[in-house]
């Protein structure tokens, strides 16, 4: 790479404040790299933030926090610790699995108790989850190399690490047909496969590969960071502010100057940077619509863009209430009584389902600071369509779909919500996509199918541009907070090499090999 100034340390311009960009931020800075982030928002974590609403406190997007491993050896590998920076709880029981027959599950890390659980729901399942979590220990430990590794090209597709793991990946599987080998009871196989959500897939499309998102839930823990998820995202900010990084709110990225397909200048409404290097930390499919002359993109062009599979999106209710709701836990996943119908509205038929799974955080059992004395938060998340011909958003489409959300909260015991609102949010996928910038509103991104992952999923390299980066849900290794911080470790491998600083602090027997492929 070539730098503005032999006297001056190589500047990065990091498109977006998410937790992709923020981590990518710090590593940086830690490296020597002068750094830049430019946030179209007022706030910085993207949807990974908070908001407040009349003394009422609420995430807006994610609200688990899973595998913290990640993101306390990014800490660690700049001299911080993150349950220090940002205390957290880990839950017990970590959700509660509502079934509309009226059984249920409170998910927990104990094992034995687990198994007593099971025991009484399914008999004929007995040491069920016993076997699944020794085969999915040695699942992880096998994919995790590759999960940490850069995928450039043909050549990394090949790597001994893939190689040795394939008997494991399952290609001929779904993730529901991969947990209906553990459970004969079909409950129990949703049980641990709706973590395909997290991904904005269906279980019976989602790759088997990902049944270790359940089992990194009951292996590792689901955390809630006191404050909220959000909280993550500003004490990065803040570390990253102290560390020389110029965060700049309420400053879109408008386009690029380039030389050739390399940009060497990120232009905003109110100013220009010179950039040796840019990170693109923005809703992927959208970044390369706003941001990337079509002609200069040769894989990823708007067409072949248009013609990709992308995830489902959400409909969201944030409500401040009166009282408490002491019986619900933490997180409840509610089940639709034909999830495989609620499931086939949204993802083939792309029609608002009428009977909706959806899920519930009642934060305030576990966190009081987040609303008022004697009141709570509810955050309510149903599943749907991301936009599409087959539907339209309008202010009857969000006030009918609002009714038929609060009718269904019956079912998890919230008969008299409606009574009880103080204050209320919504958002439609339209909202995510007009005023978040989320391409066809669809909340995860890419969608997860084995033709849009590793190798063939966009670059952290991105392939069609020089100099530029991606961190983020639309880059490798995916979507989910863990996954997301791992794409900006991946990116950050191999581009402080490039820019003749030293990446040496981010080593670990992992991420050698990560080293090793993009050398």
């Amino acid at each position: 790479m070539h730098y503005n100034s032999c006297m001056e340390s190589p500047h990065v311009v990091i498109v977006g404040a998410g937790p992709g960009g923020l981590s990518a931020a710090l590593q940086l800075a830690h490296a020597g790299a002068r750094v830049t982030i430019l946030e179209r928002q007022s706030w910085v974590g993207g949807r990974t933030a908070t908001f407040d609403q009349e003394n009422f406190r609420f995430d807006i997007g994610p609200t688990f926090f899973l595998y913290p491993r990640v993101l306390q050896e990014i800490f660690q590998s700049i001299g911080l610790d993150l349950m220090h920076e940002v205390p957290m709880r880990r839950l017990d029981p970590q959700y509660r699995i509502s079934f509309a027959g009226g059984d249920r599950i409170d998910a927990t890390g104990d094992i034995a108790a687990m198994e007593a659980q099971i025991a009484s729901f399914s008999p004929v399942d007995c040491g069920a989850i016993t076997r699944y979590m020794r085969d999915n220990r040695i699942k992880l430990e096998r994919f995790r190399p590759i999960l940490e590794m850069p995928f450039n090209g043909l050549r990394d597709f090949l790597s001994s690490d893939l190689l040795g793991a394939l008997p494991w990946l399952r290609p001929h599987k779904s993730l529901g047909q991969e947990l209906s080998g553990y459970f004969d009871d079909p409950r129990l196989a949703i049980a641990f496969s709706f973590q395909s959500k997290y991904l904005g897939m269906s279980p019976f499309k989602c790759p088997s590969l990902f049944s270790i998102l359940s089992f990194l839930e009951y292996e590792y823990g689901v955390f809630h960071p006191l404050g909220g998820c959000g909280q993550v995202s500003t004490r990065m900010a803040e570390l990253a502010r102290q560390r020389g990084v110029d965060i700049h709110l309420q400053e879109a990225v408008t386009g690029f100057t380039f030389d050739g397909k390399r940009p060497t200048a990120v232009h905003t409404n109110d100013a220009s940077y010179a950039a040796d290097a840019v990170i693109i930390n923005a809703d992927f499919a959208q970044a390369m619509h706003d941001l990337v002359p079509d002609s200069l993109r040769r894989r990823w062009t708007n067409a072949r863009i248009e013609n990709k599979k992308f995830s489902c999106s959400t409909f969201m209710l944030y409500l401040g209430i009166e009282g408490r709701c002491d019986l619900l836990p933490h997180h409840t996943i509610h089940i639709a009584e034909d999830y495989e119908r609620n499931l086939r509205q949204i993802e083939q038929d792309f029609t608002l389902p009428d009977k909706p799974s959806f899920y519930v955080q009642n934060a305030c059992i576990t966190d009081p600071s987040l609303a008022p004395a004697g009141h709570s938060t509810l955050y309510v998340l149903v599943p749907v369509p991301h936009t599409h011909r087959n539907h339209t958003w309008n202010e009857a489409t969000r006030r009918g779909y609002r009714e038929l959300t609060l009718d269904h909260l019956s079912q998890i015991g919230l008969r008299d919500v409606r009574q009880r609102i103080v204050t209320e949010r919504c958002i439609t996928p339209q909202t995510w996509q007009t005023e978040f910038g989320l391409y066809r509103g669809a909340t995860f991104n890419l969608a997860h199918n084995l033709s849009q992952m590793l190798h063939r999923r966009p670059h952290n390299r991105f392939e069609d541009l020089q100099g530029v980066y991606l961190v983020g849900g639309g880059t490798h290794p995916g979507s989910g907070l863990p996954v997301i911080y791992e794409s900006s470790r991946i990116t950050c491998k191999q581009l402080i090499p490039e820019l003749g600083l030293d990446a040496s602090f981010l080593d670990s027997p992992a991420s050698n090999v990560a080293r090793r492929s993009a050398s």
